[in-house]
């Protein structure tokens, strides 16, 4: 797809994470209110957290002003150790206008969404790649997706990069010509890149409108 522009959420949105991950809005107004709120449960929960709730509180932070500033109007972030690896990995929804920069409507037909997505080939052992599909959700209908291991930009106008583990989903939106629901799943954990789309896959097949 061309270049989507940002859209407020005019619709009821749900979708469900793990009990282990963190939940909650990215607006700025209460974010820091609930940031403290998400980490007090969370020690209140496992007190061995405790001499980790500055670097906990500034986490949650960064990922909530990440996923706000990339349009975002929800968020889910799982950090956690796993025998000693740190293992992280986010889910965003975004709702997008689907028109191009010159304000011209684009198809929200997922099969033409997918057939206007670009595949990444890589060339060698180690490279970003990308492949494009097809899913059905159940209550949904069926949605364009890419997923694969991609290099994405640290921040909106900045040059360098980061190369993740990305699985996005493209959802029209029910009654509307012009809107898609964007889910985006993340992950910097690249050696195991088959099982976060795995579990992507399986948080997406969650959404609902409602």
């Amino acid at each position: 797809m061309n270049e989507p522009t940002h859209q407020e959420s005019p619709i009821g949105l749900a979708l469900s994470v793990p009990d282990s991950w963190w939940e909650f809005s990215v607006r700025p107004e209460g974010r820091e209110a609930t940031v403290r709120h998400l980490v007090d449960d969370r020690i209140r929960e496992i007190p061995e957290l405790a001499p980790y709730r500055s670097e906990a509180c500034a986490m949650l932070r960064k990922m909530a002003k990440d996923a706000y500033d990339s349009g975002a109007v929800y968020l889910g972030c799982m950090a956690e150790n796993f025998d000693g690896v740190p293992l992280s990995a986010t889910v965003t929804v975004s709702v997008l206008g689907a028109k191009n920069k010159q304000g011209v409507a684009l198809s929200t037909d997922p099969r033409a969404i997918a057939e206007s997505l670009r595949t990444i080939t890589p060339r060698r052992e180690g490279d970003a790649w990308r492949k494009v599909t097809t899913v059905d959700i159940l209550e949904v209908g069926t949605a364009a997706r890419t997923y694969g291991v991609e290099d994405v930009p640290v921040a909106q106008g900045d040059s360098r990069t980061l190369r993740m583990v990305l699985t996005q989903t493209y959802i029209p939106v029910p009654g509307t010509t012009d809107q898609v629901v964007l889910v985006s799943g993340a992950s910097p954990v690249l050696d195991l890149a088959e099982a976060f789309h795995d579990i992507f896959d399986a948080v997406t097949s969650t959404f609902r409108f409602v």
